[in-house]
């Protein structure tokens, strides 16, 4: 399926995952992924604000018949309480985990305020980091994820993504998860490994999907960086982890050619791997959204996606509550190629 044009918020730029094989079945190819990045516009003005991922958003929770499962760190957009609020009228069983500083913080809670008062369950935790997971699991069928929170900022001042992804067993490594933090209350180093399947197929494209800190996410993508032949290209917004820097510095001097974009807020602290890979001579940039470039995304020989809620640092790998996705299928990451030379492009002009 040809890409649609135009606006990528406004166009859904649904498409089928490539079949990796003649064996892939029937089933496999109906399965869906639609993707969706934010577009910022400068000078941002409330007049804008429509055809956003929180639209997106809100017609994902509307399918929902029997359950809806949110894990976000902040949550502030109406329709999408609302959604909530109406999948709980439907009969749908609606639960909510985020992080206890946001829960308990007055003018970051309003929503999940709401949302109790309505006999919703939200769950807080993971006191000594952030509750930083950003998923939701419709009808324990369909996941949303990506790098987008839940708030206008994020939504159209903020370089972000979003992705659906029609999956039972995704749904069931998410709500394994969401679990473990609403049930049992355990976050971050206090949740142990299991009950997921970190190696999926899903309509025929191969899927890793890791759980920070129990899943040890980075060393996971430092083994899908290493191989890499052609191309790396990152997006990041923040990224402080010297073992992911130096294998993407191993990659540039055996040949492959390597291009990043950061994040300009604290791209230049002595954590940032910016200057060190900059001094090294590689393609990086500080990005040109004069608000927050907030991707975590690497792109790997023009093929492989890894994406997700997870910031290339310690506080990720080892305190926070994190999500990712590693997706080997070439048309999804041409999707955000597109997108990595449009952040790229930008933050050009700046220079």
């Amino acid at each position: 399926m040809a890409l649609a044009g135009g606006n990528p918020l406004r166009d859904p730029r649904v498409r089928r995952l490539q079949k990796s094989n003649s064996n892939g079945s029937a089933d496999q190819r109906r399965r869906l992924v639609q993707v969706y990045f934010t577009t910022p516009k400068d000078p941002d003005k409330p007049a804008d604000h429509h055809g956003g991922l929180d639209e997106k958003l809100t017609a994902f929770i509307n399918t929902a018949q029997s359950s809806v499962d949110m894990a976000i760190y902040q949550l502030e957009l109406p329709n999408v309480t609302q959604s909530l609020l109406d999948a709980k009228n439907r009969g749908a069983t609606v639960r909510v985990v985020t992080d206890i500083d946001i829960l308990n913080d007055p003018k970051e809670n309003p929503s999940f305020k709401q949302l109790q008062n309505a006999g919703i369950g939200v769950v807080g935790g993971n006191s000594n980091a952030i509750m930083h997971d950003k998923f939701v699991v419709v009808d324990k069928a369909a996941v949303w994820t990506g790098s987008w929170n839940f708030t206008v900022n994020d939504t159209y001042r903020y370089n972000n993504n979003g992705i659906a992804i029609s999956s039972p067993e995704l749904g069931r490594n998410c709500t394994a998860t969401f679990e473990k933090m609403f049930n049992d209350k355990k976050f971050g180093p206090q949740r142990k490994p299991g009950g997921t399947t970190p190696r999926l197929t899903i309509g025929g494209a191969a899927v890793e999907n890791y759980f920070a800190p129990e899943d040890g996410v980075a060393p996971k993508i430092i083994a899908r960086l290493k191989p890499a032949a052609q191309t790396i290209d990152f997006m990041a917004f923040s990224f402080t982890d010297d073992d992911i820097g130096a294998a993407i510095l191993a990659r540039a001097q055996a040949g492959v050619k390597v291009r990043g974009v950061f994040e300009t807020t604290g791209s230049e602290t002595k954590y940032s791997e910016y200057g060190k890979l900059k001094q090294a001579g590689l393609d990086v940039l500080q990005d040109g959204n004069p608000y927050l470039m907030h991707h975590k995304v690497f792109i790997v020989d023009g093929k492989t996606v890894i994406l997700g809620s997870f910031n290339f640092s310690q506080n990720a790998e080892t305190e926070n509550d994190e999500n990712l996705l590693i997706i080997d299928d070439a048309a999804l990451a041409q999707q955000f190629q597109a997108e990595f030379t449009r952040v790229y492009d930008q933050a050009k002009t700046k220079q």
